[in-house]
């Protein structure tokens, strides 16, 4: 049965459509106008529709995933990483998830993780992915990020410390002083105005803060991306729904996987390139770093047909915590709105 796909999910994904905040802020301070308001992911492993058809949790339970580097108390499985493969798939997603809980997946060597990940069933990493949780309920995390705007590939890519919040989906997001753009700061709160950020530039460009429209043509020039498509759990719905695309199509798929340290996080890579890559799918080959201890990717590398790299993504840290209202307020006095 084919699906429909949502507004939020039919966006390209994993970075932030942030954009346009440079354009629109030297415009507005030129003519002194008011601004009006106004794919990721490969999953290249065929995914049945019982596993793509409801999105990721993020709601805090008992499986909610500990902080990165939590204990756990959670027993290690006894079945040896070198039988999984036998198992049923309802067995290898249970296997996975008390070895991620327990800290054991993350002391495989990298021979045992590829040869874990290779024996098993084709839907075990999607059913793994999609019963979470992928997030928090709110949560803070630093990143990277480059994306190639127009052709071209920043000489630095952005280095962000971001602060979500769901139920409504609040975000704060300042840009660090050792990355690109450093000391841009933007806030979106759907709750408020659902269709636009209020954001300043940083360094010389820091001019008065401004509404400025989400999905504007401006709002391009700095990301492919929406704010919104910030956060694990977008990472782990995109991947999903890419999925979707190859049940679809009925297109086979071309799996790689390694074990690779990016930027400091060790990660099981798993490399999916697509026989016609776009516009169908959202990169002709895609590259996701799933993270050790928790069911979610923490990086993220795209590329286009002709094999160029379009995106780049490292989650660094990621850290639950509860916000109070001022964390998404442009007048805590933390922030430079």
């Amino acid at each position: 049965m084919k699906h429909r796909t949502s507004a939020r999910s039919r966006r390209s994904p994993v970075f932030m459509r942030v954009a346009g905040i440079i354009g629109m802020a030297v415009r507005a301070a030129a003519s002194g106008c008011a601004l009006s308001s106004r794919g990721l992911l490969a999953g290249a492993l065929l995914a049945g529709a019982a596993i793509v058809a409801a999105p990721t949790a993020f709601a805090q339970n008992d499986d909610t995933p500990p902080p990165l580097d939590a204990p756990s108390a959670v027993k290690a499985p006894t079945t040896p990483p070198a039988q999984v493969g036998k198992l049923t798939l309802d067995q290898q997603v249970k296997w996975l998830r008390a070895a991620q809980r327990s800290g054991t997946l993350e002391k495989l060597s990298d021979a045992q993780l590829v040869a874990l990940f290779q024996s098993l069933d084709p839907l075990a990493l999607p059913r793994y992915i999609k019963e979470g949780p992928t997030g928090y309920a709110s949560y803070e995390f630093t990143m990277t990020r480059s994306e190639r705007i127009h052709g071209q590939w920043p000489d630095k890519p952005d280095h962000m410390l971001v602060r979500l919040a769901h139920d409504p989906l609040r975000i704060y997001a300042k840009w660090l002083p050792d990355g690109a753009r450093a000391g841009q700061e933007i806030i979106y709160d759907e709750s408020r105005r659902s269709d636009e950020v209020y954001a300043h530039l940083g360094g010389l460009m820091n001019v008065m803060p401004l509404w400025t429209a989400l999905n504007g043509a401006l709002a391009r020039s700095q990301s492919n991306h929406d704010v919104r498509d910030l956060g694990t759990e977008y990472i782990a719905n995109q991947y999903l729904s890419e999925g979707r695309k190859y049940i679809e199509a009925g297109l086979p798929r071309s799996t790689h996987v390694e074990v690779k340290t990016i930027d400091r996080v060790r990660v099981v890579a798993f490399t999916f390139e697509t026989p016609t890559g776009q516009p169908q799918f959202y990169a002709k080959k895609e590259t996701l770093g799933l993270d050790l201890r928790h069911p979610y990717f923490r990086t993220v590398e795209s590329y286009d047909n002709d094999g160029r790299l379009f995106e780049r993504l490292v989650l660094e840290t990621i850290t639950p915590k509860t916000f109070d209202d001022a964390a998404f307020d442009p007048k805590n006095k933390a922030y430079n709105f």
